[in-house]
């Protein structure tokens, strides 16, 4: 996490964990209103990414309606869809990338969202500001248009949407984001969503107040609050930890999918769930893409070169077992 949020973690008084916290997340939703020149009202933030999704979803699905995704990729948007009693449509990816053209064909006068993880999870592929316009356009606010930035703060790219800007030019866009990713809180479980003012007033009717805790809330207001710094060698970092994993995939002749995030794929000479287990018996987890619908293929989080280092290490050796 940034140093900002180390301190706020570390200075957190005990006395403030019998306090129930901000049921709006009032602080954290004004802090990302100054750092993004929105509305607070304009925010909503809740128990991760998960939490939002779900408050989407009911917002806007009723009996009969579907949404579209795609068939690889985060799978929370299928899930909470068809637990909730809605179709979820999962298109083919084209060049392992979201494809416009089948999303749009998929849709009907039942379809209220489409979710578009962008860059995606797992294969980090990305649209860039052109086909994000144009497929806005074409879909002509039909639907409910969500897109995932989990992890936004990754990319370099200059084509890069910004898609809080484009929420002035299209009513019916939502962006989510994160501080699980970049910010380094998973385990503080920090997600949030923005969106018009009137997409904002029918969202905030499904959501459950009181579920982002008060450390959680204070940590991630800390982590916005001059991070250019905390970004910049972040991304240093995970272009690093790549250089190192894609030269020892060009050794040993494994194929590497690395596009944007601070991740990527490897496709494995054997089963992605046994190599998990044999990974895990040396300290090193990594995640299994057979749930992904990517089986034989794993998908390696970048970290220190160091650890990185050790990662290659211990799965050349167990490779060649």
């Amino acid at each position: 996490p940034p140093e900002n949020s180390r301190k706020v973690i570390n200075r957190f008084p005990a006395d403030k964990a019998a306090i129930y916290p901000q049921g709006d997340c009032f602080y954290l939703r004004r802090g990302l209103a100054e750092k993004f020149g929105k509305d607070p009202e304009q925010f909503l933030v809740g128990n991760g990414s998960t939490e939002v999704i779900a408050s989407v979803i009911k917002a806007f699905c009723g009996a009969g309606d579907n949404i579209i995704t795609a068939d690889k990729t985060f799978a929370v948007y299928e899930w909470v869809a068809e637990f909730s009693g809605f179709e979820a449509r999962l298109l083919p990816l084209h060049q392992y990338s979201f494809d416009p053209e089948s999303m749009l064909s998929a849709m009907d006068e039942r379809t209220k969202i489409i979710f578009i993880c962008n860059p995606n999870n797992p294969t980090g592929t990305w649209w860039d500001r052109d086909t994000l316009t144009d497929f806005l356009n074409r879909v002509d606010n039909r639907s409910v248009v969500v897109i995932d930035e989990a992890y936004a703060e990754y990319v370099e790219q200059d084509n890069f949407p910004d898609t809080m800007h484009l929420l002035e030019e299209f009513p019916n866009l939502i962006v989510f984001r994160t501080f699980s990713k970049m910010y380094g809180l998973a385990a503080l479980r920090v997600g949030y969503l923005c969106g018009s003012l009137q997409m904002l007033d029918i969202i905030r009717h499904t959501h459950v107040v009181y579920s982002v805790n008060t450390l959680a809330q204070e940590a991630a207001l800390a982590a916005i609050t001059d991070d250019s710094d905390h970004i910049r060698r972040s991304r240093e970092m995970v272009s690093a930890g790549k250089i190192i994993v894609q030269k020892m995939c060009t050794t040993l002749g494994l194929e590497c999918l690395s596009g944007e995030g601070s991740f990527l794929m490897i496709r494995v000479p054997l089963s992605d769930t046994l190599l998990y287990r044999k990974l895990l018996q040396r300290g090193m987890m990594i995640r299994t893409m057979t749930g992904f619908r990517f089986p034989g293929w794993i998908r390696v989080s970048m970290g220190r070169e160091t650890v990185m280092q050790e990662f290659v290490d211990i799965l050349q050796e167990t490779l060649q077992q």
